[in-house]
This record gives structure tokens, C-alpha cells and sequence, in this order.
């Protein structure tokens, strides 16, 4: 099993593994052969963000000699939007947490000059826009500010996967959304998703979602309705149908989806397909709905002696 890293990118595997050691040259050079390519882009500074949580203070040092990179904005950006998150308080204990919410908040605070500043200097790239979409989440911004950040990250590039996944979570109702609107939103970019998008994975995504609000997850069973399971059959099936032969970057991501939805309904020939086409790799998302990720995926496969 291979925590945290649902790609198949060799290159980014071993940026991601120089970065633990200290080295982030690797990194910046997977970052500026994604230019143009916004799927790969986006991917790979979400892994390194993550992978230099807790050190972001090592790409100011890089930017002191490359003022207008804006890779590196980027990178410094996501990575703070990271660290952030890991300070949110959990929501029934804020009341008894002030100071720590305030600290989350300042720290989001703190991603939104450098990822502007890629924006301005990558005027075409949607991968800032993304990352500003999970900051006005994060911040729990208004309505209008959600829609505008998502209206600049789509006009750029409209079947962004993160970003779709990004605009979906903004809609869902655990964070001040409607189950109608964002299921809507997932039905409508799974039915003109261009070739190869995985981004059928959204109607599943989408109701992953709509449980985890409504109550505690259970480990299996329960999950789904008929209707719901019958709807996720047909996502996949449209998935399968125009799926190119080279791998979108977030097909793993996406095949976690369908393989974590179809275990739970209990459908195990389609669950046992999806998941063995992850290579061990599991995403945070669905699994982290059910509790520790790799935990639940593991106990997944086990089952289905993938």
C-alpha cells in the first residue's frame, strides 16, 4: 500500500520523496514541466504542498532568487493553504477553541497573497483559482465571493477535475450548500465530461457527501439507496465508455471513488475492478468519510482480496 499518493506520476513520486529529504529542486522542476497542462498542475502541487506541510518557510528561500516564478507562488501558496487546514478546529469544540480559530484563520489568511500572485503571473493557468476556491471554503467566505473564485477557475479551464471537486464541496450542505444544487452541479459535468475525464466520479463524490452530512457513517451497508446505487452503475459505465487509453492524472483518485462506492453497496465485481486499478494507492477522499483512510481502504481490499 502507497499512503497519500493516488497518481501514477513517477516523476512526481520522486519530487515528493526528495522534498522529505529536504531537497526541493525536484519539486520545481515537476512544477514547471506542468505548465499547460492544469490536470497534471494542479495534481502536483496539491502532493507537494503536502509533502512540504510544516516547512513552507523553504520555498520563501527558493523565491528570494525568483521573484516572478509562478510555480514557486503557487507551490508557497497551496502549501500554506495546507498547514492552515490542519489547524481548523473541529467545529463542536470552537466555542472552547477561540484562540486556536483564530490561528486557523490567520494562517488561511496568509495563503492569498502568493497565490494571486501566481495568478498575475500565470494569467491563463485555473490552478491559483482552484487553490482559492479552498480558501474561501476554508473561511467560509460568502456565497458571492465562492461563486466568483469558481467562475475565474472555469472560464480558464472548464473540466478542471480539482477544481470541479473544489466547486463541489463548496455546494455540498456540510459546508452551507444544498444536496439538490450540488447534485445537480455533479450530474451535469458527469454528463459532458469530455473524453478520458474522470469527472463522472462527482455523482458518487456527490452523495458520499450528502451522507456524511446527514449522519455518522457506518463501515458498510446503509450507504446507499437502490436508486442512488443504480445512478452510480451508470456514472461508472459513462466512465468506462469514454476513457481514453492514457490515464487521466486523477484517475487513481477517481477509481478510489467508484471502488469505495460500489464496496459499500456491496456490488463486489465492480468494487474489486475499481480498486484494482489504484496500485495500492489510496486517496483521502471518499475513504476519509468512513474514518482513517488507509485503514478502511486496506480492510476494502482485503475483502475483495484485491
Amino acid at each position: 500500500m502507497i499512503p497519500d499518493r493516488p497518481w501514477a506520476d513517477i516523476m512526481l513520486d520522486r519530487a515528493v520523496e526528495a522534498v522529505c529529504r529536504g531537497d526541493l529542486g525536484p519539486a520545481a522542476a515537476v512544477l514547471a514541466d506542468s505548465r499547460g497542462d492544469p490536470e497534471k498542475r494542479s495534481l502536483r502541487v496539491e502532493a507537494l504542498s503536502r509533502a512540504v506541510m510544516g516547512a513552507s518557510r523553504s520555498i520563501e528561500t527558493l523565491l528570494a532568487y525568483d521573484q516572478g516564478n509562478p510555480d514557486l507562488w503557487l507551490w508557497l501558496g497551496r502549501a500554506r493553504l495546507e498547514e492552515a487546514w490542519e489547524l481548523r478546529p473541529d467545529v463542536r469544540a470552537r466555542a472552547v477553541q477561540a484562540d486556536r480559530l483564530r490561528a486557523y484563520q490567520s494562517a488561511m489568511e496568509q495563503a492569498r497573497e502568493p497565490l494571486l500572485r501566481a495568478a498575475a503571473f500565470a494569467p491563463g493557468d485555473p490552478v491559483p483559482w482552484e487553490c482559492l476556491m479552498w480558501l474561501a471554503v476554508g473561511l467560509d467566505r460568502p456565497r458571492g465571493d465562492k461563486d466568483a473564485v469558481w467562475y475565474e477557475c472555469s472560464r480558464r479551464w472548464p473540466t478542471l477535475y480539482s477544481g470541479a471537486v473544489a466547486r463541489l464541496i463548496t455546494l455540498s450542505p456540510g459546508w452551507g450548500g444544498t444536496a439538490q444544487e450540488m447534485l445537480a452541479f455533479a450530474r451535469s459535468a458527469a454528463r459532458h465530461a469530455p473524453e478520458g475525464s474522470p469527472l463522472p466520479a462527482l455523482v458518487p463524490l456527490a452523495h458520499f457527501e450528502i451522507v456524511a452530512a446527514g449522519r455518522t457513517p457506518m463501515s458498510r451497508g446503509g450507504w446507499f439507496s437502490f436508486e442512488v446505487q443504480r445512478e452510480i452503475v451508470s456514472a461508472s459505465a459513462h466512465w468506462s465508455e469514454r476513457r481514453l487509453g492514457g490515464a487521466h492524472p486523477r484517475a487513481i483518485e477517481a477509481h478510489n471513488v467508484f471502488g469505495a462506492a460500489f464496496y459499500l453497496s456491496d456490488l463486489r465485481r465492480p468494487a474489486r475492478g475499481h480498486l484494482a486499478r489504484t496500485d495500492g494507492r489510496f486517496s483521502r477522499l471518499p475513504w476519509s468519510h468512513l474514518g482513517d483512510p488507509g485503514q478502511h481502504y486496506r480492510r476494502a481490499c482485503s475483502r475483495l482480496n484485491v
